[in-house]
């Protein structure tokens, strides 16, 4: 059963992982906005993604404008432009939820777990907005691969981790509209584990010669 279409911004949804996750939540009925530093490349991205979708229209807007717009803002930037772009739309998030999918990865040796000092990327978000803004991890352990291919299966399950229950919850739901499943995997603290895993997925990737590992968890009851 579709859930009731949520307004939802994608910062960063001009690169792999933000487009793909942008085109499957329009394609579930939700309204998505792509934000992007330069307001030309979002537009310029959402028509592209527009014209693969059958009915949905995905909107373009600078960073401040889609996300001042939405209910549920997704942060794909690159770990490098993270806090930058949180600090630049910070000011319309408050009573949001922020669904960030940063995973602190340091080229050249991706491969290779580098988490920061604190422990984690997304707990140093949720801490620099403080608890007005409902932070949730999630989607840091997908590939960007078969994300524009919508009857395509991913194998793959999404660890999800917050403080806030309820926010988590709306995730996993918005998780399972994209046809994945949802796992609630703790407190935000939890976050370093899922995005260190990211790292030995890339590994695996390289030496299988493959572009689309993923994470399943066994022995749960159905959903």
């Amino acid at each position: 059963m579709q859930r009731p279409e949520k307004r939802i911004a994608v910062l960063g949804g001009t690169g792999a992982e933000g487009s793909g996750l942008a085109y499957r939540l329009a394609a579930a009925g939700h309204a998505v906005t792509i934000g992007s530093r330069n307001a030309e490349r979002a537009l310029a991205a959402a028509a592209a993604l527009t014209a693969k979708l059958k009915e949905s229209v995905i909107a373009g807007a600078d960073n401040r404008q889609a996300a001042a717009g939405a209910d549920i803002i997704f942060l794909t930037v690159p770990y490098s432009a993270q806090a930058a772009t949180v600090k630049e739309v910070r000011d319309v998030l408050a009573n949001k939820i922020l669904v960030d999918a940063t995973v602190p990865l340091v080229p050249p040796k991706v491969g290779r777990v580098q988490l920061p000092a604190n422990g984690s990327a997304v707990a140093a978000i949720q801490e620099l907005l403080g608890f007005e803004v409902r932070v949730v991890s999630a989607f840091q352990n997908v590939s960007a691969h078969h994300l524009m291919e919508p009857d395509r299966k991913i194998d793959c399950d999404v660890l999800i981790c917050g403080d806030d229950l309820p926010a988590c919850e709306m995730v996993i739901g918005l998780a399972a509209d994209i046809g994945l499943r949802g796992i609630y995997a703790g407190p935000i603290c939890n976050s370093a584990a899922v995005e260190a895993l990211t790292s030995l997925l890339i590994t695996i990737n390289r030496r299988h010669k493959i572009n689309d590992a993923g994470i399943r968890l066994t022995g749960l009851p159905p959903s």
